[in-house]
């Protein structure tokens, strides 16, 4: 069984993002379905951000008023919540006072009615001392117990290890998908599988390309921050990626399966690769039918592995996973 901080949290994860970070969410009623059916599939270790959304409304406003209407449901869940960006200047900051604005933030914004399992700084600031930083999460939070342990995000494989050196590391989000299999190569999931730690993979889905919902440019909505994203952009990135998406429903055809429970098996599948870490992927979903779509387990056998591996190798997205200017591998 997968667990982190010693509790079993299931195969698959919870991404919030999609509930506040977009132009319109949805409602907090539908919101509130789809994070109860999420407990129901054991889908119970949840990721959200501070700044997913607004000041107003965010990942850690909406889980307060989810905890406020079902307290029984804040010990079942593992949350870890990403912070420490500065709003106005967009960039990280590890100094000791903004570290501890951070986390205390975050704390008194979950209101006393969920303990924050894990913090994990968005992007690494490269100007601060981490031995610090982690020294003063260590002993202010996690020793204090505010606080279970320390995540990483979005890091290359050189600060992993530097990581592991002066701190407890429970866990580490980065990107991994069938559209985006870095990891793989630039050994941040050796870096992982050296020292145990779970290794989250954040939009194993493409961030909905590989469900096969997308088939043009013009299917992604106007205000959605994914026509910034260069992987996405009309006039050659977009036509080169779509090929992937088609090959996913093909083999998702012959499994029987929806190309989104392939994409998500294929990441779990990985679990059992020589040198691989424990890998939690954690699709994010809107609605309970989607949580339930995204829980089912499927089973994908060596051959089906193989096949993967083939399409894989014959395949090179074009176009950055983000815009230039944002902090990637850090």
């Amino acid at each position: 069984m997968v667990q982190l901080l010693g509790q079993e949290v299931g195969p698959t994860g919870f991404g919030l993002m999609g509930f506040t970070w977009r132009a319109q969410p949805c409602s907090q009623e539908q919101a509130f379905e789809a994070m109860r059916e999420a407990i129901r599939q054991g889908n119970v270790f949840w990721n959200g951000g501070e700044f997913y959304g607004t000041t107003e409304y965010n990942s850690l406003t909406l889980l307060d008023r989810y905890f406020e209407k079902y307290p029984e449901d804040a010990d079942k869940v593992v949350l870890s919540i990403k912070g420490g960006i500065n709003r106005i200047t967009h960039t990280a900051d590890g100094s000791p006072e903004g570290t501890r604005d951070a986390i205390d933030r975050v704390i008194r914004q979950l209101n006393g009615r969920k303990k924050l399992d894990m913090f994990e700084f968005a992007r690494r600031d490269q100007k601060a001392d981490m031995k610090l930083t982690f020294d003063i999460i260590q002993k202010e939070y996690v020793d204090t117990g505010k606080l279970g342990g320390i995540s990483l995000s979005e890091v290359r494989a050189e600060t992993i290890h530097e990581a592991a050196k002066v701190a407890k590391i429970v866990a580490c989000e980065v990107e991994l998908s069938l559209f985006a299999t870095d990891v793989l190569q630039n050994g941040v999931a050796e870096a992982c599988a050296k020292y145990d730690i779970p290794l989250v993979a954040y939009s194993p889905l493409g961030r909905g390309f590989l469900t096969g919902q997308i088939k043009t440019f013009d299917d992604i909505p106007e205000n959605s921050f994914l026509r910034a994203m260069p992987r996405f952009q009309p006039g050659g990135n977009f036509e080169n990626n779509i090929k992937l998406v088609h090959q996913v429903e093909e083999l998702a055809k012959k499994k029987g399966c929806t190309p989104g429970q392939l994409a998500i098996g294929w990441v779990r599948a990985l679990n059992g690769r020589p040198g691989m870490p424990t890998i939690i992927p954690i699709p994010g979903a809107t609605t309970a039918e989607r949580v339930r779509e995204n829980a089912k387990v499927v089973e994908l056998t060596e051959e089906e592995m193989a096949a993967i591996d083939k399409i894989l190798d014959g395949f090179k997205p074009v176009g950055g996973r983000y815009p230039d200017g944002i902090p990637i591998e850090t």
